[in-house]
């Protein structure tokens, strides 16, 4: 790549998809991811950074540094009492570093538009963006997508294209934009969104074997060593106690189909394996470039992990599920031992015992408001911006929230900042300072919760209100709500007072609305 005669950094966010907290080696994990380990060596990383609870809602905070009720995404991208796309009178971090004069790529994965089959005012290409390769929708097949497009054309991908993978693909085309704006001496902003880990449980055979056998010993030990690990890194400023396997599930030796349960993970564990193979190639080119330093580099996962359980036989929508394969066989949908993961025409996911483990320390998962739904890796560089460098390692415990991105990447582009933002820039945080005392809000589907300080208030829709105190108890397992009558009241006052001022749709008129229509809003789309 030739040199470039501007000052400002070229940015990079990658984000994966249902990643969970300690799925990298980085934080905790068994499965070997590199490349990140690379990037969080040069970088720092953060213990509590938080997303929303769901993939939309984050992408849709991402995007605009506010809040997704506020901006259209309520719950997903079905327009049933919120927009169900992200309003298009709202700035995007893409459209402020365009009009700054950055080449921007979204490769991967957008979900931000209720309609996926006709182009307009919500598609990527509109919100910004100078080039698109990637699913509008929520998820699909590795080796079919639907709703796959190059701008805003679809692609077919060709039946005798033995090499295609869907990850792959997206690296390839992140190589090329990069390649392409570094030859113009374009400062550029890539998006690169992966749709990694998120199901089906999909990846090619050179892909799996490495990861045969590699949880054969089952969920329990598998959480155990990531939470040992956790202690190595020094991932928390204090001890944390795990919180315990989830009630609702046997243990290891007592579990049913043990093989089929172990080849769920194996798939899981090769799907991140290809991701960090991308964000490998990536870091190469900039090596090679000379341009890694001055590249600001942000990675992070859109929600906790995904315990969903997919039906047999269930078919989750023409843009997400393809009914056949390539070459015209049936795909066999659901989790169930009859049906193998990892091939073409199988859809399966890998369930709520191993979405626990990927949740280490934590409880709970995506849709959920308490940590094991919201709490994200963050990993961060910019060596020549004081990000990293001789601090690379590092791990920083203030807390941060998706909506800082887009103010803490114009910060550091020069960029201007558009109003009504509900983040703030963590730049300095990053760089090894301290985050502001302000509270942090969110709900989804009936699930709400403030952030204040060390406290956290939480409920899950229809349950009263929980406290606990992270600084002490990060894993949310003593409630000391009926300690403290009066901070839980303070703090149930100002969670309501910010729902009310940002759009949230109270839960039950929600429901309602999706009642009359026959659909269940906790079940839809992911």
């Amino acid at each position: 790549m030739p040199a470039r005669t501007t000052d400002r950094p070229d940015v990079i966010v990658i984000m994966a998809d249902d990643l969970g907290y300690s799925d990298l080696a980085s934080y905790g994990g068994e499965i070997p991811t590199p490349n990140l380990d690379r990037l969080a060596d040069r970088g720092v990383r953060l213990s509590s950074f938080y997303t929303t609870p769901r993939c939309s809602p984050t992408r849709a905070s991402l995007m605009t540094g506010r809040h997704s009720h506020d901006v259209g995404i309520g719950v997903l991208t079905r327009p049933i009492g919120y927009r169900g796309s992200l309003d298009a009178e709202v700035p995007t971090l893409a459209s402020v570093l365009h009009d700054q004069g950055y080449a921007t790529s979204i490769t991967g994965k957008w979900h931000l538009s209720a309609d996926v089959s006709a182009p307009n005012e919500t598609w990527p290409t509109r919100r910004g963006f100078d080039d698109f390769y990637g699913i509008l929708g929520g998820g699909t097949s590795y080796f079919n997508p639907r709703a796959f497009y190059r701008n805003e054309e679809e692609i077919e991908v060709d039946a005798a294209d033995d090499a295609f993978y869907l990850t792959d693909a997206f690296t390839e085309h992140a190589l090329e934009f990069m390649r392409e704006s570094a030859a113009a001496q374009n400062p550029y902003f890539l998006y690169l969104a992966y749709t990694a880990p998120h199901w089906p449980l999909q990846a090619p055979e050179g892909d799996l074997a490495p990861h045969r056998g590699a949880f054969s010993e089952g969920w329990d030990a598998a959480r155990a060593g990531r939470a040992a690990r956790q202690r190595e890194l020094g991932l928390f400023p204090r001890d944390v106690e795990p919180s315990p396997r989830d009630a609702d599930e046997p243990a290891w030796e007592d579990a049913e189909d043990r093989a089929w349960q172990q080849s769920r993970m194996e798939v899981y564990a090769a799907q991140i394996g290809a991701l960090d193979r991308g964000v490998g190639r990536l870091l190469d080119e900039l090596e090679a470039s000379g341009r890694l330093d001055d590249t600001l580099i942000l990675f992070l996962s859109d929600n906790g992990a995904e315990a969903e359980e997919l039906t047999v036989g269930r078919f989750l929508s023409p843009h997400v599920t393809p009914s056949e394969t390539r070459d015209g066989r049936p795909v066999a949908i659901g989790n169930d031992p009859s049906i193998e993961p990892g091939h073409e025409d199988t859809f399966t996911s890998y369930g709520r015992p191993w979405a626990n483990v990927s949740n280490t320390p934590f409880r709970l998962y995506k849709k959920w408001v308490h940590e094991g739904g919201i709490a994200a890796p963050l990993i961060a560089s910019w060596p020549a911006g004081g990000v990293g460098g001789a601090r690379g390692g590092s791990v920083l415990h203030d807390p941060a929230h998706v909506v800082d991105l887009l103010p803490t990447v114009l910060g550091a582009t020069g960029a201007p900042l558009p109003d009504r933002l509900a983040g703030e820039d963590v730049l300095d945080l990053l760089r090894g300072g301290t985050a502001s005392e302000r509270p942090l809000f969110w709900e989804h589907i009936g699930n709400g919760a403030i952030r204040r300080g060390g406290w956290k208030l939480v409920r899950e829709d229809g349950s009263d209100w929980e406290l606990y105190d992270l600084e002490n108890d990060r894993t949310e397992l003593d409630d000391v709500a009926a300690q403290h009558p009066e901070l839980v009241e303070e703090l149930a006052t100002q969670w309501q007072e910010w729902a009310d001022a940002h759009g949230v749709i109270p839960f039950p008129d929600l429901v309602a609305e999706y009642t009359s229509r026959g659909m269940k809003p906790w079940l839809a789309k992911s």
